[in-house]
C-alpha cells in the first residue's frame, strides 16, 4: 500500500509539473492581455461573425474572452456587459454551445500539442464547429420558431466585478493562479486514486466493452477509451495530461492520439462546464446532446478519413512524433 501511494503521488507530481508548465505562463499572458484591453479588441473584431449565427455584436466580446481565457472568463465578460446584451433561448443555447465548443484554446490547445495532435488543426477544428453549429442553429431554431423566448441574465449582471489593476489587482491574481494551480494537483491525484480503484474492480474494463460500439464508429482504439473518457467527464487538461503520460508508456499511434486528442478538444469537461451554460439558461438538447452528436460524426468522418498510411495524415492532422517531452 505504502509503495503504491508513493508511486501515485510521484506520477501526480509529474503530471502536475507537465500541465503547470503548459498554463502558467499562459495565464500570465492572458492576464497582460486582459489589462491591455485586448482580449475586448478582438472581441469587436469578430462582431460581424457573430451575426451569422445570429447573435448580437457584443457576443463577439463573450467568444473572443472564452475562446482566449475560459468559460468563467466569458460569463464574467457577460456580467460586465450588463444590459448591452439581449438574449432569447435559442441565441443564449447558440453562444452557450460556441462557448463550449472553443473555450481556454491557448492553454487547452497547447496541451493538445504536447499530447501530440497538432495545435492549429485541433483549434480550427473547434472554431468551424463552433461557427457550423451555431449557425445551423440559428438558421434551424429561428425558421422553426422554436426557443424564441426572452432570457433574463439580470441576476449575473449584479455579481460582475471589473477587473482590479495596481498592485492590488496582481497580487490577487497571483493568490488566485496559486490557488488554481494546487486545485489543479490536488484533482490529478484523487483522479489517479479513483482510476486505480476503478482498473482494480473491473469498473474501467466494463466501460471500455459498453463504449465499444462507440469507440468502432469513432475509430478509437479500445485502449485509449479510459483516458478520453476521464477527458470527457472532467477536462481536456486532465485527459490531456493523462495521454501524454499514458503515450510514454502505451505508445499510442499518432492517430489514436490524433482522434482522441480531437474529440476531447470537441467535448470535454460534460459536467461542470455544461452546468455553468445551464445556469446561464440555454437549452439542455441544444447544449449537450446536439454536440455529443456533432463530435461523434466528425470524429467517425475524421477516423474514415485518416487511415494509417494515408496521406492526407501523414500531410496535414498530426506530428508523427510522441509527446515532446522537456
Amino acid at each position: 500500500m505504502l509503495t503504491f501511494l508513493r508511486t501515485t503521488f510521484s506520477r501526480s507530481l509529474r503530471m502536475f509539473y507537465t500541465v503547470a508548465r503548459i498554463m502558467l505562463p499562459i495565464m500570465i499572458a492572458v492576464r497582460i492581455a486582459a489589462q491591455l484591453g485586448l482580449i475586448e479588441q478582438v472581441g469587436k473584431l469578430i462582431g460581424p461573425i457573430m451575426a451569422l449565427v445570429g447573435l448580437p455584436a457584443e457576443a463577439g466580446i463573450v467568444w473572443a474572452t472564452t475562446a482566449l481565457a475560459g468559460i468563467y472568463a466569458g460569463i464574467g465578460s457577460m456580467a460586465a456587459l450588463g444590459d448591452s446584451l439581449s438574449f432569447n433561448v435559442a441565441q443564449i443555447s447558440v453562444l452557450g454551445t460556441m462557448m463550449l465548443f472553443a473555450h481556454n484554446m491557448p492553454m487547452e490547445q497547447a496541451i493538445v500539442r504536447r499530447a501530440g495532435a497538432s495545435f492549429w488543426f485541433t483549434a480550427t477544428l473547434r472554431i468551424v464547429c463552433a461557427l457550423l453549429y451555431g449557425g445551423l442553429l440559428a438558421w434551424g431554431l429561428n425558421s422553426a420558431g422554436l426557443l424564441q423566448e426572452p432570457v433574463s441574465l439580470a441576476w449575473l449582471y449584479g455579481q460582475s466585478n471589473a477587473t482590479q489593476g495596481g498592485w492590488q489587482g496582481w497580487v490577487d491574481w497571483l493568490w488566485g493562479t496559486a490557488s488554481s494551480l494546487f486545485m489543479t494537483w490536488l484533482i490529478i491525484l484523487g483522479l489517479l486514486l479513483i482510476l486505480s480503484v476503478l482498473e482494480k474492480i473491473g469498473f474501467t474494463r466494463l466501460l471500455t466493452r459498453l463504449l465499444l460500439p462507440l469507440l468502432r464508429f469513432s475509430g478509437l482504439e479500445e485502449r485509449v477509451a479510459p483516458t478520453t473518457t476521464i477527458g470527457v467527464l472532467l477536462g481536456l487538461s486532465y485527459g490531456g495530461a493523462l495521454i501524454i503520460d499514458e503515450s510514454r508508456q502505451q505508445n499510442y499511434s499518432p492517430r489514436t492520439r490524433l482522434l482522441a486528442l480531437s474529440w476531447l478538444s470537441l467535448s470535454h469537461s460534460l459536467i461542470e462546464d455544461t452546468i455553468l451554460i445551464l445556469a446561464l439558461g440555454a437549452n439542455i438538447w441544444v447544449a449537450l446532446v446536439g454536440r455529443l452528436v456533432l463530435t461523434l460524426l466528425i470524429i467517425g468522418l475524421m477516423a474514415r478519413l485518416t487511415l494509417p498510411g494515408s496521406a492526407l495524415y501523414r500531410r496535414y492532422l498530426a506530428s508523427a512524433s510522441h509527446p515532446q517531452d522537456a
